[in-house]
């Protein structure tokens, strides 16, 4: 099945709400792994930065082993695996690859991707001056890698570790 080509859309109040039901819907799916409430994290969790139109959300376990039976209960509610990053994390698209509204990661609670997510979404929403830049590489690597989501996610790289290197220099201090 193809992929969707990506878009970057300007932000969208709704995304709130929409994370709102679907971090509900997960809490109670999947409540026997999960060791806390579900993130929203990714740029539809920064007010007024444009995003792909696509909710990102990070659920806290306790290890991936044993969240591998929530794999399964994900797909009960319209969540398909996917094996990108699976020593790190169990990761989900809804409804499907050519099509996604959502993205679920089922990531172990205080994990380092655990909490560079958290640190790289709090960074963004802290700094308009950072917003204003992911915003624009972003809207350029769009275009420029429109059907190649690999590319567009590892040009994005440098930018996001910046960003993280400044968050854990300013967390040390």
């Amino acid at each position: 099945m193809p992929e969707a080509p990506i878009e970057v859309v300007d932000y969208r109040p709704q995304w709130v709400e929409l994370f709102a039901l679907e971090r509900d819907a997960l809490a109670r799916e999947l409540k026997t792994w999960l060791v806390g409430l579900p993130e929203h994290i990714g740029s539809t969790a920064v007010p007024g930065l444009a995003a792909k139109p696509i909710i990102d959300i990070m659920a806290p376990v306790a290890s991936l082993e044993a969240s591998l039976p929530a794999i399964e209960a994900a797909g009960r509610i319209g969540y398909v695996r996917y094996p990108y990053m699976p020593d790190v994390m169990h990761w989900f698209c809804k409804p499907d690859p050519s099509h996604r509204t959502h993205h679920l990661h089922l990531v172990p609670l205080g994990s380092q991707l655990w909490v560079d997510r958290l640190a790289f979404r709090d960074a963004l929403r802290a700094s308009e001056t950072l917003q204003e830049e992911y915003q624009a590489l972003k809207r350029s690597l769009a275009q420029v890698h429109r059907d190649d989501r690999e590319a567009y996610t590892s040009a994005k790289g440098p930018f996001i570790e910046r960003v993280l290197q400044a968050a854990r220099k300013r967390s040390a201090a």
